[in-house]
C-alpha cells in the first residue's frame, strides 16, 4: 500500500485550481484555465506549473493524454480537509496536551453549544466502537 504524504494547507492559487479539479474529476491545465471565474484568470504557464506542484505535493494524480497532463484528486475536498484537520489536532495535542484540549471544549462551546453536544455524542460513540 502507498502511503500517503503529509498533508499541506493550499496556498490561495493551488485551492482556486483544487476547486476546479474536485467539480471535474478528471482535467488538463487548460481546461482549468477555461473553467477559472472571470477576473480569476491566470496565465496559462501558471496554471500549468501549479498543478504540477500540486502533483509534487501528493494532492494531485496525473496521466499522459496526448501531448498534456490530465490531473485528478487523489482526495475528495472532504478527505482532504479531513485530513489537514487531523495532522493540525493532532500536533496541537502533542505540543500542547491537556491546555489544548480545554481550549478546543471552550472553543467548540463558543462557537455554538449544539456543538458540545456532538462532541460528546462522537466521543461514546468512539469509545462503545473501542470496546
Amino acid at each position: 500500500m502507498r502511503r500517503r504524504p503529509a498533508l499541506q494547507p493550499l496556498g490561495k492559487l493551488e485551492t482556486a485550481l483544487m476547486r476546479i479539479v474536485w467539480q471535474h474529476p478528471s482535467v488538463t491545465a487548460r481546461e482549468v484555465c477555461e473553467r477559472m471565474l472571470a477576473g480569476r484568470e491566470r496565465a496559462y504557464t501558471t496554471v500549468m506549473t501549479t498543478l504540477d506542484r500540486l502533483h509534487r505535493k501528493g494532492v494531485l494524480e496525473r496521466r499522459k493524454d496526448g501531448m498534456a497532463w490530465r490531473y485528478e484528486a487523489r482526495l475528495s475536498r472532504v478527505e482532504f480537509e479531513r485530513g489537514l484537520a487531523d495532522q493540525l489536532a493532532a500536533k496541537i495535542l502533542a505540543d500542547h496536551g491537556d491546555t489544548a484540549l480545554s481550549a478546543f471544549v471552550d472553543a467548540v462551546e463558543q462557537a455554538d453549544q449544539s456543538l458540545l453536544d456532538e462532541l460528546q455524542r462522537l466521543i461514546a460513540a468512539r469509545r462503545k466502537a473501542t470496546r
